[in-house]
């Protein structure tokens, strides 16, 4: 399995490139940090440093704050957070997003 994401930047209309995000397990006691990225230039994340995900509840938080910040903006949602389940392993897990300073647009699939 595996699980991609991508951050696009709805106020200039491109992709949002030095978006810092983070994949959370869920556990017993809450949720476990399993994976850090950053965006590329062209706004994906497919190569996360730690991939150790299992079939269950996970979450992805993108540092909406520290992307905006280096705009000069200030944001209104510090993060933007999305929880999935990964329920197959041989599925790729996509989640988008589209970044405003006021608002956000999120997509989740799966392509086996």
């Amino acid at each position: 399995m595996n699980v991609s994401a991508r951050a696009l930047d709805g106020m200039y209309g491109r992709s949002a490139a030095g978006v810092p995000a983070r994949i959370e397990r869920v556990t017993d006691g809450g949720w476990m940090p399993v994976a850090f990225g950053e965006t590329d230039a062209d706004g994906f994340i497919v190569d996360w440093s730690e991939n150790k995900f299992e079939r269950t509840a996970h979450r992805i938080i993108f540092d909406s704050d520290r992307y905006f910040a280096g705009q000069g903006v200030k944001a209104a949602y510090p993060e933007v957070s999305a929880t999935f389940r990964i329920a197959d392993d041989y599925d790729t897990y996509q989640i988008q997003v589209v970044l405003c300073p006021a608002s956000y647009t999120m997509y989740f699939g799966t392509h086996g």
